[in-house]
């Protein structure tokens, strides 16, 4: 299986990211939707499209269950099997993998893969109890920890460890909104200073207003075939070469290593394997920037760096769309915006415009393989994807 393509994507869609007002996640799930279908003037959805694989972190926020269905019904796709999977923030992600394991096993050829998620009608508290879900319910959820206060305990660790500033968690921030203000898809389209991003208030210590990311409504979705039917409906597909998930404890409290999430570099290591790539051969990366800690542990994690020397890397200018290795051309989700459902597939939209140079301003010139890491919760779940232009 080594460098072999396991499935090529063949269109791609993303709706607006941002607060889409008077918008149910079906009609936002339809804004993407169309894109991809428009993309591909030569793929038949009603004829072609054999089965759907839909990531939602929960249906509690519409008071909507079933949403496989209901998007196959909005779709007009009935009666194409359609199923809802959830994995927390990885859900698209989870999605994308169900999507590359039923083309493998023959039983299809050809999906579609995506997420949505509707959030900015609840209020913040609300939504951070939603989004909190994710953690452990009685060792985390009970004391008052949300996802911000966990991963406030990861960058205190790692500031304490390996001497990592607060100027190098705002560097992050810093570089996502400049390539944000770049993407017209983008929940905040705007660049920040440093120095606005280290006098903006704290939300849990050392973690301040622009470490966070944005709580955000959008839809991403993605057409994916048997390889070797790929140019019947496109002449610049973007082949999956690699895919890796792995688990680690749903509390942040049994790890033996704050500093780590071990659950990045095992998905990693297994997709790096299949690809028969590594992290040098990379041209084009999206990570899971939740937070910007999250980040820099990413980095660590991927190989990019070495472990303890994510701080230093963000300041070197090795991440940014000139540098030698871009991360985040997107604006990540510090900038783009974070539909937790949707942002695993968003994260692939980005790799496949830069495969096949539709990137437009934020394009990086001559990229030919691309990866993407989607989390859910603090580590509790990893998903990462590798991408090749050619094979």
């Amino acid at each position: 299986m080594s460098g072999r393509a396991l499935a090529a994507i063949i269109s791609a869609g993303l709706s607006k990211f941002g607060k889409l007002e008077g918008l149910y996640s079906r009609e936002i799930f339809l804004s993407a939707a169309k894109e991809a279908f428009d993309r591909c003037p030569n793929l038949n959805p009603k004829k072609d499209i054999k089965s759907l694989f839909i990531g939602q972190m929960s249906e509690s926020s519409e008071h909507q269950g079933h949403t496989g269905a209901l998007i196959a019904d909005w779709l007009g796709l009935n009666p194409t099997p359609s199923v809802r999977l959830e994995s927390a923030c990885a859900s698209s992600g989870a999605a994308l993998r169900a999507g590359i394991q039923a083309i493998m096993s023959g039983l299809v050829e050809t999906v579609m893969v995506g997420g949505v998620e509707k959030l900015t009608h609840l209020s913040t508290s609300d939504a951070t109890e939603y989004l909190a879900l994710s953690s452990d319910n009685f060792l985390e959820q009970w004391h008052g920890f949300t996802f911000p206060a966990l991963f406030a305990l990861i960058a205190r660790a790692h500031m304490h460890k390996y001497k990592t500033r607060e100027e190098q968690l705002a560097a992050v921030a810093v570089k996502n909104h400049k390539n944000g203000s770049k993407n017209p898809k983008a929940h905040i389209q705007k660049e920040i200073t440093i120095e606005q991003a280290l006098n903006s208030r704290i939300i849990a210590s050392p973690l301040r207003l622009f470490d966070c990311s944005l709580i955000s409504d959008g839809a991403s979705c993605l057409i994916l075939t048997r390889p070797e039917l790929a140019k019947r409906y496109t002449d610049e597909p973007v082949y999956i070469v690699g895919t890796g998930q792995a688990s680690d404890t749903i509390g942040l409290y049994e790890r033996e290593d704050l500093t780590s999430l071990n659950s990045i570099a095992l998905a990693a290591r297994e997709a790096y394997r299949m690809a028969d790539v590594g992290p040098d051969d990379l041209d084009v990366v999206e990570v899971h920037d939740c937070f910007t800690i999250a980040e820099i542990v990413s980095y660590e994690m991927l190989g990019l760096c070495g472990k303890g020397e994510g701080g230093t890397f963000i300041e070197s200018g090795q991440t940014e769309i000139d540098g030698k290795i871009p991360v985040n051309t997107s604006g990540g989700l510090k900038s783009k915006g974070h539909p937790v459902g949707a942002t695993g597939t968003a994260q692939v939209y980005e790799i496949y415009l830069q495969l096949t140079g539709q990137a437009g301003k934020r394009q990086v010139e001559g990229a030919e393989i691309g990866l993407t890491q989607n989390l859910g919760g603090h580590g509790s779940t990893s998903i990462v994807h590798i991408f090749k232009r050619n094979i």
